[in-house]
Formats: structure tokens, C-alpha cells, sequence
């Protein structure tokens, strides 16, 4: 079974994710880690249940690591143009603790498996061959913690909460089938719209408010 992880707000530069999140939630989001084995970076943010919230950028400061980066990074054209277009929270991460079989099935949509970081694997991570998100980000990114979760004492806890992860697609039962067979448990709510678009609602200590 999948379970969400995560979910991402891919920005242009860390600056400009944390404002557009600051504007969204009215919460400035603090530094989280810098991926030395990825050539990114991010900030994070506990969204309660286990969950939380990644802002993730290219590292300008990073080095490459020899293969296609996480989250379509290495195409910051396609970024931009996300960005630009409001399509700002671009995707989320669903952990299993099988993820070998999952993209042996559907390796298609996922990729292949990584194990990061590369020189002493702590965990894994699935990541399509040219680095795009699964299906444009309708499909989740995979991670397998190996049976280390992520540490919650780690990231933030600024008193925001996920309420409802909601993804607009143009082809919504595709997507209810494909979250079916991968046995999702409590997958984002589908919508019919032009192209892939997520919306979250999180209570904040100052209100609902609505990240997109």
C-alpha cells in the first residue's frame, strides 16, 4: 500500500518558493537540507499525520549528480513555465515499503529505483529515466524509507495541517484507476480540469488557507 509522504512546491529558486508559500499560508517556511547527492536543496514544513511540505529547487551551489535529478529539475524551462503558469505545487511523494515491485509493474510511470544518497543508501527513490514527474505529476514520486521514516523531530511544526489534497485532470477516471491498483490509502480527491493542477487546503494557526 502507498501512503503520501509529501508534498512538493517545485520553485525557479528556494527564495521564490518560500514567498509564494509565505503568501499562500502566511507562514515563512524554514530551511530544511541540502541534497549533495541530487544538486538540490529545499525547506520543509510538518503538515501533521506523519506528512509535511517540501519546497525543492535546483542548488545553485550543487553539483551534478551524473544522472537525471528528482522533480523534472534538470528542466528549469519546464519549471519556469510551470511556475509561470501558477502550477507551483507540482506533485507529491507516496512511501512504500515495496517499492521494487510497484515499478516492476508500472515502470513506465516511474522509472527506476535509485538508491540515495549513492555512495551509503539510506533510502530510495524512484525517478523516471529523463527525470520528469510520473505522468506530469499526476502520478506520485515513490519512496521506500527502508524502514528509517522520516524524522518528524527534523522538519518544523509551525501548526499547519493538510486537510484535502485535490488534483485537477482532464482524465480523472484514468487517474481513479491508476491510484486504485496502486492501492493508494487516501489518495488526493480528483477533479476534471485541462491539465494537471493540484490544490491543498491547510489549517494554519491564522485560518484555512489554500496552497496551489
Amino acid at each position: 500500500m502507498l501512503k503520501l509522504d509529501h508534498i512538493t512546491v517545485i520553485a525557479p529558486t528556494l527564495k521564490k518558493g518560500v514567498r509564494h508559500v509565505q503568501d499562500c499560508l502566511d507562514l515563512e517556511v524554514p530551511f530544511g537540507t541540502r541534497h549533495d547527492y541530487m544538486g538540490t536543496h529545499n525547506h520543509r514544513l510538518q503538515l501533521g499525520e506523519r506528512v509535511y511540505l517540501e519546497i525543492v529547487a535546483l542548488d545553485p551551489d550543487g553539483v551534478a549528480p551524473g544522472r537525471a535529478r528528482w522533480f523534472g529539475l534538470d528542466n528549469q524551462e519546464k519549471i519556469q513555465a510551470d511556475w509561470d503558469d501558477g502550477r507551483r505545487l507540482r506533485g507529491w511523494v507516496a512511501s512504500s515499503d515495496g517499492i521494487e515491485k510497484i515499478i516492476s509493474t508500472h515502470s513506465s510511470i516511474f522509472g527506476d529505483e535509485v538508491l540515495l544518497p549513492f555512495t551509503s543508501p539510506e533510502f530510495s527513490f524512484s525517478i523516471p529515466k529523463d527525470g520528469s514527474l510520473p505522468l506530469d505529476g499526476a502520478a506520485p514520486s515513490l519512496i521506500d524509507h527502508r524502514g528509517e521514516p522520516t524524522s518528524m523531530a527534523e522538519i518544523p511544526d509551525m501548526g499547519a495541517r493538510l486537510q484535502v489534497l485535490t488534483l485537477e485532470h482532464p482524465e480523472p477516471g484514468k487517474i481513479d484507476t491508476l491510484y486504485s491498483d496502486l492501492a493508494i490509502d487516501h489518495p488526493p480527491a480528483i477533479e476534471r480540469g485541462p491539465k494537471v493542477r493540484y490544490r491543498a487546503q491547510i489549517e494554519t494557526p491564522t485560518g484555512l488557507k489554500e496552497l496551489k
